[in-house]
């Protein structure tokens, strides 16, 4: 583990987007955080406000993505680190792009990267979700992947 210079501190990042299973991933960064003495980055990952290529709707004014703007996105990530992780430091960012994407970049500075499962199937894209399934495959650093069943 990469850690954070002499301090042995090491840092953990934690995808947020608002969904309970989200809320247990954090959760369960927490207590690891609390148990060794870890940092936080919760990320929340707003999505671009683009127009739909290849569709009528790429020429309507209405034509875009159904996006939460970043105001509604810091709330979120704020009200979920102020309810689960009241008791450990957390650095709360929020980027712009596609979440497997961005938070895989992150996993680069991070000693662990932890997401939340959102589905169940017999195959796993549809056991993990397309977002978790991509940080499991590219992740630059251990991945834990938080059941959405989970309950601490």
């Amino acid at each position: 583990m990469a850690g954070n210079g002499s301090t042995g501190m090491r840092k953990i990042v934690v995808g947020v987007d608002g969904s309970a299973a989200a809320e247990h991933a954090l959760r369960w960064a927490a207590s690891e955080a609390v148990l060794h003495g870890d940092e936080i980055e919760a990320i929340a990952v707003r999505e671009r406000d683009e127009l739909l290529p290849g569709t009528s709707f790429s020429f309507q004014p209405h034509g875009r993505h159904p996006v939460t703007d970043e105001e509604d996105t810091r709330t979120y990530l704020h009200a979920a680190v102020a309810t689960v992780a009241p008791v450990v430091p957390v650095t709360e960012t929020v980027l712009v792009g596609d979440p497997a994407t961005e938070l895989v970049k992150a996993s680069a500075g991070a000693d662990m990267l932890v997401v939340a499962s959102h589905r169940y199937g017999p195959f796993a894209e549809i056991l993990l979700g397309s977002t978790s399934a991509d940080c499991v495959r590219h992740a630059q650093c251990p991945v834990v992947v938080i059941p959405t069943n989970l309950t601490r």
